[in-house]
């Protein structure tokens, strides 16, 4: 099969004289580089070269074959290795016979290179190879022209284009893909597919999916894809996909790699990485492989939307089918699980090798474990197959998990696992231990933290004898139990206890059923201890998420949620701190409530561990948008401890506050307010008044002022938090830097806008400095900056391009339909719908306004005010009509929820007279225009931005209805205000000079 046939070209190589000769490089699939390699240096230097995979069945005679290459014009170069002569694969006396035959013959006609350090066949010698094995590329190439008889030519260019990088320099950046599989068996057409599916793709959609049942094989074909086709790329970066966390933390470790970022923030990274490879700096030819994603819905959130590299995916999940190219994987063709038996086990003949394969179905796992078997026992396959055909090994357990497989996979297993009971022991204890994990990566490593005296005397060995530890792993692997995997890239550091192996699902159940006995727990608490010991302590510390989640997934398999140990009790903990500081709500939901389900078991319900569960999973839940549940849980906590005899006040503070915060966002701000203050005073009474927990409450505090709009008050309140914060914490402490952020909001409500942006622009330039530009709390920043900005009049950026941005990078960070996304997709439409893009703002708006009533009901505050953003659009496409009708079910709702006179209220109101104004209810409109004016001027002050606004809105709607003299006042007072308190030149100034009517926009707001 011709793989590439190179540009036409014609004379020979410049200056040397030499006509131009043509070659075919005859290569097996596994040296696909190489040959790739071969053919660029000749194309280089003149001659025309043909890449020709070749891989002759078993059926076909070998000098036939070989004959079939010389059809071909030109001499024929063949990529030599000991992979090379298993093709079929057949007996070495076959292949003696013919090279001594057939080869020697046309001796002329054939050159060899050797690429590997091993002994080849005696009689390779009469195709006098070239040895290629461990040299340089010039080197290399200097031996090449020299066995070919080639002049070298003079002022050569060399071609352009993939696979010209010498195939033993270094990848600029290799990640962690797995060790390549020198048994790696056919499979040349799916990976020529799919190589091909990936570059003829357009820009941005070069991805692929491989698609296929569990131990079909393709982990292996897209680690054998990485190895293959590495010299197309300059990064190569391996994505275990099969836990989200562990997804996260892994494809953010690459933006380090490309030295993008110096943050440990993973939303940060993740930005960073998709935006450096879209942009193709500094590495333009990239591979993603995302190894067992099953989950679609966080596609955008990982792949590049743009750029020139490729991404390659495994999973069970035939949806991918909707996103990316998709490939199905079959089990093997018969001839590759035949030609890949008889190279593991050489004194199977294909006869037998074919009733192997036959029993098996084709199964590569499964084709894997049988083949391991017979190459290390050197059994009769008919002895082999007797046994597995009569069960002869007892219990097979673990049929569930063999479900898609044929019955007899059940027993080849239990045959293994009694061989090795009998012969080595050791190993089967260390299989027990790794079936103590759970499947998929198992950080065995961390086992050689231990001291003997920490193992229990089964196990002891583990500690003191090294070589045996060395031939258990070494066995499991050659049987093909266990495959081995290393923590970081080969140049990284790492110790023993970074070792790690993997251990597929559908193995890992087979053989914890075949090795279950009455001392499983020892194993498992073995686990636990090393778990423990594992973990860094500091889970808000975003350098030590990585650990965390290559720890979370064998919590459960361990039995550590069972568990009355503290430290272990402590290591849960700290993994659900870690899933709420890294934004993993998800997974810390679920962790939560397994964890809950296993300790009303075990401890009582006001225990302290119980406690402190409830209030991470209520911060988790709060933190994820699930606030009816976090509710709950802190209702039933606080109750729990006020019936308690004695009353822990630091306890109840700490419930107190939690149900204030969820009271806050599910719109119940007064009897949030009432609870706050309870628990400020507890707080300075228990810890003085300049504890952190106290100014925790005391932020808090100002939050509830906030939200029920009392802006003054809770400047006030936030000033003296900012001011002690600084004093306790300096002024770099994120803390401190929150605290920033709430002042200047509440000078922006306020109407102080230049003294709000003042204080936001520099808040913003040291969230970047001490948290990363993608911190969640960096984002909420350079948000709140570019709303002063507009309200201040004084952008110095494009906000919409701000807006974009910031959007794209807030959902990365939580998604959707997060509520923080969902208030700037809200600020966004609002933008686009002044700057008159309509269409846009209203599917934003629209998106918005649903998004919370899904999140948070009807009634409540923010889908209710959000009915008068809608109303804004309604009323500039000209729907005046539908726009009133939004505008009076707002107000009506927020005078009901909120009150008349809380500002939320009285934005709707001001819209709501235009609205009125707009469709001819012009009395109607000057009333509701009074009454807003009088309700501003007590709520906020005269000179407030929203009471002037109320009052050119009087004025307009007094003209409307011929009432000139009092609308001449009330517009000049208006106009002089706005000029003393905003400037001359502010766009609110202007409007109102111009007589453009004032709107508000309702700003989504859930503290």
């Amino acid at each position: 099969m011709v793989e590439l046939r190179p540009p036409e070209g014609s004379g020979g190589p410049g200056g040397t004289g030499q006509p131009s000769q043509h070659f075919v490089v005859a290569f097996p699939g596994y040296h696909r580089s190489w040959a790739t390699w071969l053919a660029h240096r000749l194309e280089s230097h003149g001659h025309r070269a043909i890449l020709q995979r070749w891989g002759p069945s078993r059926e076909q005679p070998l000098e036939e074959a070989l004959g079939d290459l010389l059809l071909a014009r030109g001499r024929v170069l063949l990529v030599l290795s000991d992979w090379f002569f298993q093709l079929g694969p057949r007996p070495e006396g076959e292949w003696n016979a013919v090279l001594r035959g057939f080869v020697n013959e046309n001796a002329e006609s054939f050159a060899a290179v050797n690429l590997t350090n091993r002994t080849l066949l005696p009689a390779t010698a009469v195709l006098r190879p070239v040895d290629l094995w461990g040299v340089g590329e010039d080197e290399a190439e200097r031996r090449l022209l020299d066995r070919l008889d080639l002049t070298p030519a003079a002022g050569r260019t060399p071609p352009a284009g993939p696979g010209s990088r010498y195939p033993n320099d270094p990848v600029a950046v290799w990640g962690e893909v797995p060790r390549r599989n020198s048994q790696f068996t056919g499979r040349d057409e799916l990976l020529n597919d799919v190589q091909q599916r990936l570059t003829d793709a357009g820009p941005g959609a070069s991805a692929c999916a491989l698609i296929g049942m569990s131990g079909i094989g393709k982990t292996q074909i897209a680690a054998e894809y990485a190895h293959r086709f590495s010299p197309d790329y300059d990064v190569v970066w391996w994505v275990n996909s099969d836990q989200r966390n562990t997804q996260r933390d892994r494809f953010g470790e690459l933006a380090v790699e490309l030295g993008l970022t110096e943050s440990s923030e993973p939303g940060e990274r993740i930005r960073a990485v998709r935006d450096a490879l879209r942009r193709g700096k500094p590495y333009s030819r990239w591979l993603l492989v995302f190894d067992g994603w099953e989950e679609t819905d966080e596609i955008a959130q990982y792949l590049p939307q743009g750029g020139t590299g490729h991404v390659l995916i495994t999973s069970r999940n035939r949806s991918w089918g909707e996103h990316t190219e998709h490939v199905d994987v079959a089990g093997f063709r018969r001839a590759e699980s035949t030609g890949y038996l008889m190279r593991r086990a050489p004194h199977v003949s294909a006869a037998e090798a074919d009733q192997v394969a036959v029993e098996f179905n084709d199964v590569p796992l499964q084709m894997a474990q049988a083949a391991a078997w017979l190459g290390e026992s050197r059994m009769e396959v008919s002895e082999y197959l007797r046994m597995v055909r009569q069960g002869g090994a007892g219990g097979t357990g673990g049929r569930a998990a063999l479900a898609e497989y044929p019955e007899s996979s059940l027993t080849s297993w239990s045959i293994l696992i009694n061989k090795l009971r009998q012969t080595e022991p050791h190993t089967v204890e260390l299989l027990t231990l790794c079936c103590a994990f759970a499947p998929g990566r198992i950080p065995l490593g961390l086992v050689r933290g231990l001291n003997a005296t920490d193992l229990p005397d089964e196990l002891q060995w583990i500690a003191t004898d090294r070589p045996a530890w060395a031939r258990a792993i070494e066995s499991l692997v050659n049987y093909s139990v266990l495959t081995r995997e290393s923590r970081g890239n080969a140049n990284s550091e790492g110790g023993p206890e970074r070792e790690s192996v993997h251990m597929h699902r559908v193995v890992h159940g087979i053989v914890d059923e075949l090795t279950a006995s009455a001392d499983r727990e020892v194993y498992r608490k073995v686990v636990r201890r090393l778990l423990s010991a594992a973990d860094p302590g500091t889970p808000k510390d975003s350098r030590s998420w990585p650990q965390y989640a290559e720890l979370l997934p064998h919590l459960a398999r361990s039995g550590s949620l069972t568990s009355n140990e503290p430290r272990t009790q402590r290591l849960l903990l700290n993994c659900m701190r870690y899933c709420q500081s890294g934004g993993e709500y998800r997974a810390g939901a679920e962790l939560a409530d397994q964890i809950r389900e296993q300790w009303s078991q075990i401890l009582e319900p006001d225990a302290a561990p119980v406690l402190e569960l409830a209030t991470i999973q209520g911060n988790i839940l709060r933190a994820a948008g699930r606030f009816r549940e976090a509710y709950d849980l802190d209702s039933s906590r606080l109750e729990l401890l006020r019936g308690a005899p004695a009353a822990d006040e630091e306890a109840l503070m700490t419930a107190t506050s939690c149900l204030a915060a969820d009271q806050r966002l599910l719109g119940q701000y007064a009897e949030a307010l009432h609870k706050q203050r309870e628990v400020v005073s507890t707080a300075q009474r228990l810890l003085g008044p300049d504890d952190w927990t106290t100014l925790l409450a005391r932020n808090n505090l100002a939050g509830g002022l906030r939200l029920l709009g009392r802006y003054a008050e809770a400047y006030e309140v936030d000033l003296d938090t900012l001011r002690k914060r600084e004093t306790l914490l300096r002024n770099r402490h994120p803390d401190t830097l929150g605290s920033v952020n709430a002042c200047a909001r509440d000078l922006r409500l306020m109407g102080r806008y230049q003294e709000a942006l003042a204080r936001q622009e520099l808040g913003v330039r040291r969230h970047v400095q001490v948290l990363g530009p993608q911190h969640p709390q960096t984002l909420w920043a350079r948000h709140n900056l570019v709303l002063c900005e507009r309200r201040a009049g004084t952008s110095r950026q494009d906000s919409g391009v701000v807006l974009a941005e910031l959007l794209e990078q807030q959902e990365q960070a939580y998604g959707r339909r997060h509520f923080n996304t969902l208030a700037l997709i809200a600020d966004y439409g609002n933008y686009l719908r002044a700057r008159g893009e309509l269409t846009r703002a209203r599917e934003l708006i629209t998106e918005a306004e649903n998004g919370y009533r899904r999140l948070l009901g009807q009634a409540h505050p923010v889908p209710t005010g959000m009915q008068s953003n809608v109303g804004l659009v309604l009323q500039a496409e000209g729907d005046r009509d539908g726009a009133l009708n939004m505008f009076e079910q707002a107000l009506v709702g927020l005078r009901t929820l909120l009150g008349a006179d809380h500002p939320a209220t009285l934005g709707c109101a001001l819209n709501a007279a235009c609205g009125r104004n707009f469709t001819g209810r012009l009395d109607e409109a000057v009333e509701l225009s009074r009454e807003t004016l009088q309700r501003a001027r007590r709520a906020l002050s005269d000179d407030h931005p929203l009471t002037l606004s109320c009052q050119v809105a009087l004025a307009a709607d007094l003209r409307a209805v011929r009432e000139r003299t009092e609308a001449g006042k009330q517009e000049e007072d208006a106009l002089q205000r706005l000029t003393r308190s905003l400037g001359a030149q502010h766009p609110h100034t202007l409007s109102a000079r111009q007589r453009v009517r004032p709107y508000w926009d309702f700003e989504p707001y859930l503290g």
